[in-house]
């Protein structure tokens, strides 16, 4: 039985801890915060309840085998999880609706026909095609396995099958998901649907590789889901998993620096100076734990190099408490798209706000979430320029932003203005505080190509010293993390032949 610290209490950090301790070692969690869950936050006040992190959950085949592999407990035995239909009801400039249902390829092919006109559904339904075979080239190596040492091989080609387009005599092929938009879905709002998918995962469609497509098919293939009581639900089933298995939780404890004895790590200092020893060592985050591990490179040069956390996007997160019931029937997912999506863009890339952004707009149907029936409670989320590139300490910024927010959702919500009893304005700020990423960015998942995104290895240079979470492989995501988590487990309960669950 081995000691293991594990800096953090995020839902990486949970899912191995977890997994770790019932293999048989004692696991304690570090977290110097005063709770669980990490990105997963929970804002409450006069009764009202709102998820400040993700809202829904995709792959939620993660957390099931997360539950099955640590004990006899099913998911759905622990937390109530409901299939969300329809997926998203999507609102666009030009007046456009269209209600996309949950996993079902054949029912969005028709709703898509209905609103946007014949062929439009076709173009996506083909597009999910090309989408599903850049998931399946990719699954493995970028989710179930560790980084592998020759991770070059994943950069090298574009998994995409991007359709031959021509053009004055050339014929090019996507390489981008906004190209992949433009040519081959040939419809602005078909190219606002696949940009949102992007941006909800802090990726820029003009930059993201075209094997981005991955990012919607997950949703399609796989559905979306919510979970009773919030997504914040989830993390303290996962908490209460770990106590279960008698992982114990220090809170309100600052790691300060990670003990390295005879070449490998040998446990962590504490703020005060007390040391924790412990035979392995699982942090959350590369440049947060290079600066725990005093005169030493964590990777090697043909290692992905961790990249700098600020130049990623954050999210602003608005919660409305409004007087009245929701009405029958409301979708509980809309997205209101910018009336001016490329300008928007534009800005975003400059570090700039945008001036009407395209905003999510969830009002799950729980209540949990309210004081009684005769209110309603609703988040509304948009993807903006960290604070390291845009000032949102600035006076009065983000409280304009989040009027640009409002009135946007006033398109999905009837009444909004009226029934607004208060609001609490959540920038990337608040998300630097609670989980210490550089400028509140929020980490992107990896994605495979010439032009993609890959995160460092969980394991480093530094024996028994080890990385899970958003920041390391396979990248952010409430279903990523879990992915993290388990091949943290595998290769330090199985050792570094470990190549990823059969």
């Amino acid at each position: 039985m081995a000691r293991i610290a594990v800096i953090g209490a995020g839902m990486g950090a949970m899912a191995a801890a977890a997994r770790m301790a019932v293999a048989g070692h004692r696991v304690v969690v570090y977290e110097r915060g005063g709770t669980y869950g990490g990105a997963v936050g929970r804002f409450e006040r006069d009764g009202f309840a709102f998820d400040t992190g993700p809202g829904l959950l995709t792959l939620p085949a993660v957390y099931r085998d997360l539950f099955v592999k640590t004990g006899k407990e099913p998911l759905e035995d622990v937390v109530d999880l409901v299939q969300v239909d329809p997926a998203a009801r999507h609102v666009f400039a030009d007046g456009t609706e269209v209600s996309l249902p949950n996993a079902s390829r054949a029912g969005v092919v028709s709703a898509l026909d209905e609103a946007l006109g014949a062929g439009a559904g076709q173009r996506w339904g083909d597009f999910l095609v090309r989408a599903r075979e850049a998931w399946d080239r990719t699954r493995r190596p970028l989710l179930e396995e560790p980084l592998w040492p020759d991770w070059q091989v994943l950069a090298e080609r574009e998994p995409y099958p991007a359709v031959p387009h021509k053009r004055l005599l050339r014929t090019r092929r996507a390489g981008t998901l906004a190209e992949v938009g433009a040519w081959e879905l040939r419809d602005p709002r078909l190219a606002e649907l696949l940009a949102d998918h992007a941006l909800a995962y802090g990726v820029d469609p003009g930059s993201a590789p075209a094997a981005a497509a991955v990012l919607p098919y997950m949703e399609y293939a796989f559905g979306t889901w919510y979970v009773r009581g919030g997504i914040r639900e989830l993390a303290r089933a996962v908490y209460e998993r770990c106590v279960r298995r008698k992982v114990e939780f220090v809170f309100g404890a600052e790691v300060t620096g990670v003990v390295e004895k005879d070449g490998r790590a040998a446990g962590v200092e504490l703020a005060g100076g007390a040391v924790a020893e412990a035979e392995f060592v699982v942090g959350t985050g590369p440049w947060r734990l290079a600066g725990l591990v005093a005169g030493r490179e964590l990777y090697g040069a043909r290692d992905v190099a961790p990249q700098a956390e600020d130049r990623f996007p954050g999210r602003v997160v608005v919660c409305l408490a409004l007087r009245g019931a929701r009405e029958p029937g409301a979708a509980h997912r809309t997205v209101v798209h910018s009336p001016d999506a490329e300008g928007d863009l534009d800005l975003f890339r400059q570090g700039v706000a945008p001036d009407r952004p395209t905003v999510r707009v969830d009002r799950p149907d729980d209540p949990a979430l309210r004081p009684d029936a005769d209110h309603e409670s609703v988040v509304l989320t948009a993807t903006v320029p960290s604070a390291a590139a845009y000032d949102w300490a600035a006076a009065g910024a983000a409280d304009a932003f989040a009027d640009k927010m409002v009135a946007a959702a006033g398109r999905a919500v009837p009444g909004l203005r009226e029934r607004l009893l208060w609001r609490e304005v959540r920038t990337p700020l608040h998300t630097a505080r609670e989980t210490g990423a550089g400028g509140g960015a929020v980490p992107p998942p990896a994605l495979a190509a010439p032009a993609g995104i890959l995160h460092p290895s969980n394991s480093t240079a530094l024996p028994g010293l080890f990385t899970a979470g958003g920041w390391s492989h396979p990248g952010g995501g409430l279903a990523h993390a879990g992915m993290s988590g388990a091949l943290v487990a595998g290769l330090i309960v199985e050792g570094p032949g470990f190549r990823g669950s059969q």
